[in-house]
């Protein structure tokens, strides 16, 4: 059984905070605003995944009003989304993602991000896809006040060979 799941975040820039995407720092002088490491690409894929398997979305599992998640990193949330795929007896098969961005400019670091991704899933970097794109100067990542990201997963059923027994 196979099942598809869609995530999009959006964050505006801020001053003095790092831009962190798909967990690689990325070279730019404003970070993201956000409770964690506001991680647009992270936040996009943990949204299709626990949708995926209808569990929810991040702010219901990780809410930015409990004080464990400030700064956390983002890769430490998307590991504990494919953990709940996991207990759900689901396996990923792909991942499609795009970040939405006039600038930075991602082409020299969209390997190491997909890498990143890969390995804190536990996957292939093969199954993982990150794009980037811009919007033509329009909208607010247009005129450069923020990045969003979109993600779309498909999932299937764990063979009963790979599902763990407690």
């Amino acid at each position: 059984m196979y099942r598809i799941g869609n995530g999009f975040d959006a964050h505006k820039f801020v001053r003095n905070k790092k831009l962190i995407l798909g967990g690689i720092e990325i070279d730019h002088d404003h970070g993201l605003s956000g409770h964690s490491d506001a991680d647009v690409l992270s936040h996009a894929i943990c949204d299709a995944l626990l949708g995926a398997v209808n569990a929810g979305d991040l702010g219901k599992h990780f809410p930015d009003t409990d004080i464990r998640y400030k700064n956390i990193s983002s890769l430490i949330l998307l590991k504990k989304a494919s953990e709940i795929l996991t207990k759900s007896q689901y396996e990923i098969v792909n991942i499609d993602s795009t970040v939405i961005c006039e600038k930075p400019k991602l082409s020299e670091y969209i390997y190491k991000i997909q890498d990143s991704i890969s390995k804190t899933l536990n996957i292939s970097s093969q199954q993982v896809s990150v794009k980037a794109t811009t919007t033509d100067q329009m909208g607010f990542a247009g005129r450069e006040e923020g990045i969003a990201a979109q993600a779309v997963v498909l999932i299937k059923k764990m063979d009963e060979k790979n599902i763990k027994k407690d």
